[in-house]
C-alpha cells in the first residue's frame, strides 16, 4: 500500500512561488549592485570563465583562483551567457544573471523542505510552514544577497538527508507512525504502539483504535502499511548524487555533512552490528560509483592542470610546531596540495596560508543562529526538547529514552532525531574550525522542518472513534488539540517573547526616529561613520560601524522592520488567544517577510560604503582599453572596478597585463597564492614602479579607501586628479577628465 503523504495543495505551491518571486526573482535581482569582495570577485570568476573558454580552472583577474569548488561559478557563467545570448551584455544585466541561480536555489530549497515536513509529519500544513520559514528566514535571504554557495551546500545537504530519509521509510516493518495524541499532561510523540495498539487503515482518515490500547493507557497512534522497497536503490543514488553535487559546490563538507549524519542516526537507531548490516543495505558500492561519476572529473581535471611548479617547499617542524610551507615566484604546490590540505585540512585546523581570514567567537556563531531563523527561533528549544524529550521527568520522556536504548522508535520519531542530529552535527563540526557566520546555514533547513512539525502537532490529534462513526470534522479535530492545552500555551509563550522582543526593537527604532536627525540630501553615509576596522573581516561587519547619526539614513527600512516585529507577533498572539493557531502562524509568517523588505531596503541604502559599483559607473565612460586601472591595497576591497568596467573585455592567451586590475600594495588574500604561478599577469604595483608610471602618457585611474587602510596615496610625482568620491572610496587619476 502506498504511503499516505497527503500530496502538495496547489494553494502551497502557488504560496511558495508567488513568495519567492516577490521577495527572490524581482527587485531584489536588481538592486543593490554588486558588493565588493566575495559577491563582486565570485561573479568575476564567472565572467572570466566565459572570457577563457577554461570551466576547468578558475581565474579572478587573470590569476588562477583555486580556492573554490566549480558548481556556483558555472551557474552563473551559463546564466550569463544565456544573458549575453538575450543581448543583454551591460554589466547591470550581468549582475541580474549572475543572481538568478541563487535565486532558484532558495526556490528548490523551499520545495524540498515543503516536501520532507509533508511527508515526515503527513501534514500539508506543515509542509506549508516550513516553506513559509525558509523563505522567511533572515539568514536565507540575507546571504543570498551576496554570490557565496552556501544555500547551494543547504539544497544540496537537504536532497541528500531527503533521500536518505525515503530510504528510512521504505525500511519501515509495515507500519509507520503518522502523529500522536496529544496526551493532558503533555503533547508527545514517543509513545510506540502496543503489540495490538495499531490502527489498521486503508488511509489515515479510516482510523479506528483498538480497544486493547484503550485499556493499557497507552498513547494511540496512526499507522499506514508500506509498499515495497523497490525504489531503495534509486533514493540511495539520489543521497550519492546529492553529496557529489555538494562536493562540487563546497568541497569536502558536501560528503561529510551527509555521510556523518546518517550514520550516526543509523548508529543510534540499531545500534553498532545492525547499523553497520544497515548501510550495507543501501547499496554501498554503486552509490559511490554514482557519487565518483559525477564529483571525480572535475576534480582529477582541475590537478592536471594545475601541476606544481618549480620545488616548493616541504612541511617541516620547527620550535615545537608544524610550519606550512610558503610559495615563492616560480616554486608552489599544485592545485591538489593547495585545494585539498590548505583549503580543507589547514583551514580547518586555522593554520591555512595566508591567514588573512578571521573567525566567528564560538558564542556568536551559535547565537546567530537564532538571528538567522528569526522569528521563527523563538520555537527552537520548544520544537527540540519535543523531538527528543531526553531530560523530562514525564513518562513520555522516560518512554523515549526506553525506546532509543531498545533501538525501537517509531518512525516519525526517528525522522525528528534526524534532524536533531542534522542541525547539532553542523552547528558542532565548526567549533573545533574557523567559521564565519553564515557557515551555520546549512543547519537552518533542520530547524525548519522541526519548528514545522512542533506547530502542527496538535491539529493532528486522532479522535477516537468507534467502527462505522463518522470520520471526524476538521472542527472537531481541532477542539480536540485545544482541550489539551500544552502545545497551544507553549505557542503562546513563544509568541509572547516575540512581541516583548518586538517591543523592545519598536520603543528603540521611535526613539532613533525622533532623536536621529536626517540628514542632508546627497549626505555620503561613509562621512557618518564609526569606523570598527577589527570587525571588517566578518561579512556583515561594516554594519557595526551604524550609529545613531548615520540610522538617519535608514528612516524607512527602520519604521518598516519596527512594525514587521511588533505587528507580526502582536497579531500572532491575538490569534492564538482565540484559538486561531493557524492563523496566527501565517500572521507570523506576514511579519517576517515585512521584515525582509526592511532588511533589503537597509542594504541598498547601505551598499555605498560596500560597492564600489557607482564609483567604475561614474568613470566609466572617460576609461579607454590601454588605460591603466589599480587598486590600492586588495583586489577584494575594490573588486567591482573590473565585473563593471569589464576588465578584461577580452582575453587571448598573450593578454597585455594592462588589461587587468592592477593592485599596489596587496599582494594578499584570494590573489596571494595563484600569483606564485609562473603564468600570472605582471599586476602587482610598488609605490616606486607606480611613481615610474604616473608621469608617463598611460592615462592611470587609483581606486582607493579613505577608511580602510592603507588608506593615505604614495608619494606621486606630478598633479593627482579627484575623479569621483562616493561610500568612503575614491579614484584619482594622474589625467584629468577629457
Amino acid at each position: 500500500m502506498p504511503p499516505a503523504t497527503p500530496p502538495r495543495p496547489h494553494s502551497t505551491l502557488l504560496t511558495i512561488l508567488l513568495l519567492w518571486i516577490a521577495f527572490y526573482a524581482s527587485f531584489t535581482l536588481v538592486t543593490p549592485p554588486l558588493l565588493d569582495d566575495a559577491d563582486s570577485v565570485h561573479a568575476e570568476v564567472a565572467r572570466e570563465m566565459l572570457l577563457r573558454h577554461d570551466y576547468i580552472t578558475l581565474y579572478a583577474n587573470g590569476i588562477r583562483y583555486l580556492e573554490k569548488a566549480p558548481l556556483l561559478y558555472w551557474s552563473m557563467a551559463a546564466s550569463m551567457r544565456i544573458s549575453q545570448l538575450c543581448g543583454a551584455t551591460s554589466p547591470r544585466a550581468l549582475t541580474i544573471a549572475a543572481r538568478i541561480p541563487l535565486s532558484l536555489t532558495v526556490l528548490a530549497l523551499a520545495l524540498l523542505i515543503e516536501a520532507f515536513a509533508r511527508r515526515l509529519f503527513s501534514s500539508t500544513r506543515a509542509g506549508l510552514y516550513a516553506a513559509l520559514i525558509s523563505l522567511s528566514s533572515f539568514g536565507i535571504f540575507i546571504f543570498t544577497r551576496i554570490n557565496i554557495p552556501d544555500a547551494m551546500v543547504c539544497l544540496f545537504t537537504t536532497a541528500a538527508l531527503y533521500s536518505f530519509w525515503r530510504t528510512e521509510e521504505l525500511s519501515a516493518p509495515n507500519q509507520t507512525l503518522i502523529t500522536s495524541t496529544a496526551p493532558p499532561a503533555s503533547s508527545d510523540l514517543s509513545t510506540a504502539p502496543a503489540k495490538n495498539s495499531v490502527i489498521s487503515t486503508e488511509a489515515h482518515q479510516n482510523s479506528v483504535i483498538s480497544t486493547e490500547a484503550k485499556r493499557s493507557g497507552e498513547t494511540p497512534v496512526l499507522v499506514f502499511h508500506r509498499g515495497d522497497n523497490s525504489h531503495l536503490r534509486l533514493y540511495c543514488y539520489g543521497f550519492a548524487a546529492a553529496c557529489a553535487l555538494n562536493v562540487l559546490t563546497k568541497g569536502l563538507i558536501g560528503i561529510v555533512f551527509p555521510i556523518a549524519i546518517a550514520i550516526l542516526y543509523v548508529l543510534m537507531t540499531r545500534g553498532l552490528t545492525p547499523g553497520i548490516a544497515r548501510l550495507r543495505q543501501l547499496h554501498p558500492a554503486t552509490s559511490l560509483l554514482v557519487f565518483l561519476v559525477i564529483a571525480a572529473p572535475w576534480h582529477i581535471l582541475a590537478g592536471l592542470a594545475n601541476p606544481t611548479q618549480g620545488t616548493p617547499a616541504a612541511f617541516h617542524f620547527l620550535h615545537g610546531h608544524w610550519q606550512v610551507p610558503l610559495p615563492a615566484d616560480g616554486n608552489v604546490h599544485g592545485w591538489f596540495w593547495f585545494y585539498f590540505m590548505n583549503e580543507h585540512l589547514l583551514r580547518y585546523l586555522n593554520l591555512r596560508v595566508p591567514h588573512d581570514y578571521d573567525t566567528s567567537p564560538l558564542w556568536l556563531f551559535w547565537g546567530l543562529c537564532l538571528i538567522w531563523l528569526m522569528p521563527w527561533s523563538a520555537f527552537v528549544f520548544k520544537a527540540t526538547a519535543w523531538a527528543a524529550p531526553l531530560f523530562s521527568n514525564s513518562s513520555q520522556a522516560q518512554t523515549f529514552r526506553d525506546q532509543l536504548r531498545r533501538h525501537d522508535l517509531p518512525i516519525q520519531r526517528r525522522g525528528t532525531l534526524l534532524l536533531l542530529l542534522w542541525a547539532a552535527f553542523i552547528l558542532l563540526f565548526f567549533a573545533f574550525s574557523t567559521r564565519q557566520e553564515y557557515y551555520v546555514l546549512p543547519a537552518l533547513p533542520a530547524f525548519a522542518i522541526l519548528i514545522a512539525g512542533w506547530l502542527t502537532q496538535h491539529i493532528g490529534v486522532v479522535i477516537s472513534r468507534t467502527p462505522g462513526e463518522p470520520h471526524p470534522t476538521r472542527y472537531e479535530v481541532l477542539e480536540q488539540a485545544l482541550k489539551t492545552g500544552t502545545p497551544i500555551r507553549a505557542a503562546q509563550r513563544c509568541t509572547i517573547v516575540l512581541l516583548i522582543l518586538g517591543t523592545l526593537f519598536a520603543s528603540a527604532a521611535i526613539y532613533i526616529l525622533i532623536h536621529a536627525q536626517a540628514p542632508a540630501p546627497h549626505t555620503d553615509l561613509a562621512t557618518l561613520l564609526t569606523e570598527h576596522p577589527s570587525d571588517y573581516a566578518l561579512s556583515m561587519g561594516h554594519f557595526l560601524d551604524l550609529d545613531t547619526r548615520a540610522l538617519g539614513l535608514f528612516r524607512l527600512p527602520l519604521t518598516l522592520a519596527a512594525l514587521s516585529l511588533f505587528l507580526g507577533p502582536l497579531a500572532a498572539f491575538l490569534l492564538r488567544r482565540r484559538s486561531q493557531p493557524h492563523a496566527a502562524n501565517l500572521a507570523l509568517a506576514a511579519g517576517a517577510f515585512g521584515f525582509l523588505l526592511a532588511a533589503h531596503l537597509g542594504l541598498q541604502t547601505f551598499s555605498p560604503v560596500l560597492t564600489s559599483a557607482q564609483l567604475a559607473e561614474a568613470i566609466a565612460p572617460q576609461v579607454q582599453p590601454d588605460d591603466l586601472i589599480c587598486i590600492h591595497g586588495e583586489y577584494e576591497a575594490g573588486s567591482t572596478l573590473a565585473f563593471y568596467l569589464q576588465r578584461p573585455a577580452t582575453y587571448a592567451p598573450t593578454a597585455d597585463a594592462t588589461n587587468f586590475i592592477h593592485i599596489l600594495e596587496g599582494r594578499s588574500s584570494n590573489l596571494w597564492y595563484g600569483s606564485f604561478f609562473p603564468d600570472a599577469p605582471k599586476i602587482f604595483e610598488t609605490p616606486q614602479t607606480l611613481a615610474d608610471k604616473w608621469q608617463g602618457p598611460q592615462r592611470i585611474f587609483l581606486w582607493q579607501s579613505l577608511t580602510d587602510p592603507p588608506n593615505q596615496l604614495p608619494p606621486l610625482p606630478g598633479p593627482v586628479y579627484i575623479l569621483v568620491k562616493s561610500g568612503g572610496k575614491e579614484i584619482v587619476s594622474n589625467q584629468p577628465n577629457r
